[in-house]
């Protein structure tokens, strides 16, 4: 929430009310320019038990002003701190703010670039007393006061650093650098569940079943499950030499696939995927452009290959048309919309199997959803 901006929270109960009507039924609101009808899901892309079905859209949207977090890290444009840190970064004329110490589920963030800065739910920063990861979507206005930046620990076993201040976790195999993403099962519990204790069971679950498949299939495992024993930052876990071999071992196929086809279809507006492991539909991830999908996917697709590493079963193939129904359905029993007006408006679907969570831009000249994330529960 902005500390300059009031954030008005709206629960909305839907009751077979259709996906774009669902907009009108909310006050002071306008329908966003893209339906889950103008995707259309395309053959699906394997490797081991992850596959992967590209998504191309009737319309694609210009983004090309929006910052992303690696972008923002890199530049020194965008600052992260602990919030003891927080009267330093006012800017002058601000409205005095309270100065908290640090939290564990709180961080401040400035945008002191010129351009929007999108945050995606699930990305990690690392540094300050512990790593977080972001808990939900939303833009940060250019040249912004502080806000407070809704984040989970995924690093439990630590509470001092050097440096208040938070970066981007360093590069990997393949030149893959930036901030890292956490796998779907991570992602979901800060989503969906909002629950610290949650993140760190998941958190703690991911440790170890990276543990035991590099004890399982490397030729010198114990140094490296050792290694992963020791730490409790998902990051570093995640940044282990082996644990990328393994990761790189089922990402790489699938994103130069995928980057091929992005190239062929650019005309076409590739813009996500649907995301399948083992023969089941787990996961959605969409953007309003071609652009924007091609700046997030290389740790998408790391997340992904994460999670399907340590994912043992192997099911039935899962076809093209399951992946469209998954895509198609957005009836939800209950919406949650909150609102930074002339900013952004995050709305969570809750459905009787899956969740939803929509990112829409009320920026000047956008009106659009910039990012749609689903999950299957």
């Amino acid at each position: 929430m902005n500390f300059k901006t009031f954030s008005a929270v709206v629960l909305v109960l839907v009751l077979g009310l259709p996906f774009a009507g669902r907009w009108h039924a909310q006050a002071g609101t306008a329908p966003p320019s893209t339906s889950t009808s103008e995707y259309k899901v395309l053959a699906p892309i394997r490797h081991g038990s992850l596959t992967v079905f590209p998504i191309v859209a009737a319309k694609s949207f210009d983004t090309s002003e929006f910052l992303t977090l690696d972008e923002g890290l890199r530049s020194g444009d965008v600052v992260v701190t602990e919030s003891g840190s927080i009267r330093s970064m006012m800017r002058r004329h601000s409205r005095p703010i309270p100065v908290e110490n640090a939290q564990v589920n709180q961080l401040v963030l400035v945008n002191n670039s010129k351009r929007p800065l999108l945050l995606l739910a699930g990305e990690i920063v690392t540094g300050g007393k512990q790593d977080r990861v972001i808990g939900k979507d939303r833009i940060v206005p250019a040249e912004s006061d502080p806000i407070d930046l809704s984040v989970f620990c995924v690093e439990p076993g630590r509470w001092v650093g050097t440096s208040d201040k938070f970066g981007i976790a360093p590069g990997v195999p393949g030149g893959v650098s930036g901030a890292l993403m956490a796998a779907p099962s991570v992602r979901s519990k800060a989503m969906a569940d909002k629950d610290q204790t949650k993140v760190w069971s998941e958190v703690k679950r991911a440790q170890t079943a990276m543990a035991e498949t590099v004890t399982v299939a490397g030729e010198f495992p114990v140094p490296a499950a050792r290694e992963i024993g020791e730490t409790s930052s998902y990051a570093r876990v995640m940044h282990n030499s082996e644990v990328q071999k393994h990761v790189d071992s089922m990402a790489e196929p699938i994103q130069h696939s995928y980057e091929s086809v992005i190239k062929q279809l650019r005309d076409r507006n590739a813009v996500g995927v649907v995301v399948a492991m083992n023969g089941q539909i787990i996961w959605a991830d969409i953007f309003a452009s071609t652009n924007l999908l091609e700046k997030y996917w290389p740790k998408l697709i790391r997340s992904y290959a994460a999670e399907a590493v340590v994912t043992k079963a192997k099911g039935a193939e899962v076809g093209t048309k399951a992946a469209q129904e998954f895509l198609a359905e957005m009836d939800g029993r209950r919406e949650t919309v909150e609102s930074e007006p002339g900013i952004y408006r995050h709305t969570e679907i809750t459905g009787d199997d899956f969740k939803a969570f929509e990112l829409t831009s009320l920026l000047p000249k956008t009106g659009f959803n910039v990012h749609i994330a689903k999950m299957a529960e």
